[in-house]
């Protein structure tokens, strides 16, 4: 099952992360990795570990998105799945944002996902055929923290984008889909989430954080043949954590 052999992907911000654990999961699935990432030292070192590719994008660069299409196709004649997964995650309280903020999380996070996705979907629809996973959250339309506004707003708004595209895209056999990662053990989250520790783990009924692979190994179900029946959803990974309807009801 889930066998993604001589399927063409791309991750972006796949150096790091939960886009690390995407690209590998993908290759350890068959899969022809493109790791498309700003941090060119990283993604080289990810690429060479999984026998993939890097091309360096900046995701706020419509041009950068339609030229690093428009590379993958001349090398590898398709696209057959793309995991949009980069994102930042500012930790502002908005008495504090100002506009540049604002935007900054919004150009990456919601118009970069637009920029890459939808040239691969012009590619995929002369195909007929694709798969598309994007990573969201479970904060924005499930739950929030002081200083996540900017960012649970965009995560939120990628659940918005899936349905009506998966609308639009259905009859080119496109599905596309979105995964809601709880908090996942990654350096970037405990560097940037100043109140993040292990004890975060005391408030999740599975009492663990969660490895970017657990991502990955969702993102290679909404992308394998036995998912072809699914498109517009999105599926939780938190280890349980938005069950509780109060901290005190985790035993």
């Amino acid at each position: 099952m889930f066998d993604l052999k001589d399927q063409v992907a791309i991750v972006t911000g796949g150096a790091n992360g939960i886009g690390q654990g995407i690209s590998e999961s993908l290759a350890k699935a068959g899969a022809r990795v493109i790791i498309a990432d700003i941090d060119e030292g990283n993604g080289q070192k990810v690429a060479e570990k999984i026998s993939g590719d890097f091309l360096k994008l900046d995701v706020t660069d419509k041009e950068n998105a339609q030229s690093l299409v428009e590379k993958v196709i001349e090398k590898y004649g398709k696209i057959d799945i793309l995991a949009s997964n980069t994102g930042i995650y500012p930790d502002v309280k908005i008495e504090d944002m100002d506009e540049e903020d604002w935007d900054k999380v919004f150009d990456i996070n919601l118009k970069g996902m637009f920029f890459i996705v939808k040239p691969v979907l012009k590619a995929m629809k002369e195909n007929n055929y694709g798969r598309i996973v994007i990573t969201s959250s479970v904060t924005g339309l499930n739950t929030g923290y002081p200083g996540g506004a900017a960012y649970g707003a965009t995560k939120a708004g990628i659940l918005g984008f899936i349905r009506s595209a998966a609308m639009e895209y259905a009859k080119y056999n496109i599905t596309i889909n979105a995964v809601q990662p709880g908090v996942i053990a990654t350096e970037g989250l405990k560097a940037q989430l100043s109140g993040l520790s292990e004890g975060a783990a005391e408030y999740i009924p599975m009492k663990k954080l969660g490895d970017p692979e657990d991502i990955g190994t969702t993102v290679v179900f909404f992308t394998s043949p036995e998912a072809k029946y699914i498109t517009g959803q999105s599926l939780i990974v938190d280890g349980g954590q938005t069950l509780p309807e109060s901290p005190g009801d985790v035993i």
